[in-house]
């Protein structure tokens, strides 16, 4: 959860785009099961033909199609790019330690994407390998609907590890027309009917002056969406009764370790459900990358999550990016940030074996059961009951043992995927608008590559 003496992020960016209507938009439009695919030339789906667009780049071809400064294309198992020649050198001043570091360089940006959703908001994606010594930035630069376009906006600066640079997003961005928050473009007054409709991608790839290391990117890409304003969307109809084997991990139970990482385990919602989602996929922590951890804390995989998620800015383990980077540092896995329409798109997921992590803000009594109100937290949702209701790993649990719940549909649904809500003063803030989290194998088995083709992640 975050920090309840702080203002949450998303109650930041509600204010920025608190006036915003869409006329006529009452909730979500049919569920992305139903989308249909676009030409493989073009590679974009979309989950919600009204609401969302993602795009990635991943497969060899992709990476031929952008324009290389100093990278090439690598082929194979998982294609990528890579250093070849540096463009050049650069000084980069880390602001969390202070330290001047000369780095070479080499970028590659991509082509232009026009959104098939003219957008409000835009949150990057990438899975990247960096080597000690290697870093990575991702930037955005996009086209207005009123032809104008933005500067290129820092998405962030990523490295799996922390010795080198410590991974961070960048504040005080603004053009006057769109702001980043965190990791997510907004348009700052969405009322005006001021939209995105195309936008490129920049990735910089740096390493240390005379070493052959470099930086692999295998994924970047990102979710566009147009949510409408909502305080509440329409009741979806149950379809399926399935739960999977989740591991089960209280973020509760780390109260008061590693205080550096956003004052211990009580705001890991994030990382520690990451954690369950790649253990659930097969990848395991190795003996030596655990040996930092003290060894009288249970579950120590969840300290080492939050750390190698927490951003350095935000200081906090929930940037969404971050978390889903963090999931792609594990053999063959791969992740993702965007947003589904329904529950019915999560009914998808699951009929296929592939949970997700939502996250939704709500007070105590919207959400029977639950025991707390949260202005911003991460479930990983593991399967619907035969009344359809959601069965969720929730972390925020007083222990391993209680972390299965199963909550009310119609309640989950509604503070999932709203935009709007009341906090317990009666003041509107913000809600993720059915954000979430998704992370598979990199090679995932038919019915599965079904699934997310279906919602346009593939």
């Amino acid at each position: 959860m975050t920090r309840a003496s702080e203002p949450s992020r998303r109650t930041v960016l509600a204010a920025a785009v608190a006036a915003a209507t869409v006329a006529g938009a009452a909730g979500p439009a049919a569920a992305a099961s139903s989308a249909t695919a676009a030409s493989s030339a073009a590679r974009s789906t979309k989950a919600a033909p009204s609401l969302v667009d993602n795009r990635a780049w991943t497969s060899y071809p992709d990476w031929r199609s952008g324009t290389a400064h100093g990278v090439r294309a690598v082929s194979g198992r998982r294609p990528g790019v890579v250093i070849a020649t540096p463009a050049g050198r650069v000084d980069y001043t880390d602001p969390h330690t202070g330290r001047t570091a000369t780095w070479e360089y080499a970028t590659w940006t991509a082509p232009a994407h026009r959104l098939a959703v003219p957008a409000t908001e835009v949150i990057a994606s990438w899975n990247a390998d960096t080597p000690a010594g290697t870093w990575i930035q991702v930037e955005l630069k996009g086209t207005y609907s009123d032809g104008t376009d933005t500067p290129w906006y820092v998405m962030g600066r990523w490295a799996a590890g922390d010795q080198d640079i410590r991974r961070t997003s960048v504040d005080g961005q603004s053009d006057g027309k769109s702001n980043v928050w965190t990791d997510t473009f907004a348009i700052a007054d969405a009322a005006s009917g001021l939209r995105l409709v195309s936008y490129h991608l920049r990735l910089t790839l740096y390493r240390k002056p005379g070493t052959q290391r470099t930086p692999t990117v295998w994924r970047l890409g990102a979710m566009g969406s147009d949510i409408p304003d909502r305080f509440t969307v329409p009741a979806s109809t149950p379809g399926l009764a399935r739960e999977l084997t989740v591991p089960r991990y209280s973020q509760e139970i780390h109260k008061g370790q590693y205080p550096e990482y956003d004052n211990g385990g009580e705001a890991w919602c994030s990382p520690t459900s990451s954690q369950m989602i790649v253990e659930y996929w097969g990848r395991k922590l190795t003996p030596e990358q655990l040996s930092w951890v003290d060894p009288s804390y249970a579950d120590p995989q969840v300290c080492h999550a939050a750390r190698f998620t927490y951003d350095y800015q935000y200081e906090g383990c929930g940037n969404w990016p971050f978390n889903a980077a963090y999931a792609a540092t594990f053999e063959d896995l791969q992740g993702v940030v965007t947003r589904l329409s329904s529950l019915t798109d999560l009914e998808t997921l699951i009929a296929a074996g592939i949970p997700a992590i939502t996250s939704q803000s709500f007070l105590k009594e919207e959400l029977t059961g639950a025991g707390y109100g949260t202005s911003g937290h991460l479930m990983t949702v593991i399967g619907f009951t035969p009344e359809g209701d959601v069965i969720a790993n929730d972390p925020a649990s007083p222990g391993d043992e209680a972390v299965r719940r199963v909550y009310r549909r119609r309640e989950w649904e509604n503070i999932w995927l709203r935009t709007k809500r009341y906090d317990a003063n009666g003041k509107v803030r913000s809600g993720s608008g059915g954000v979430c989290y998704i992370y598979w194998p990199t090679n995932p088995a038919p019915n599965q590559h079904r699934a997310l083709r279906s919602l346009g992640l593939v």
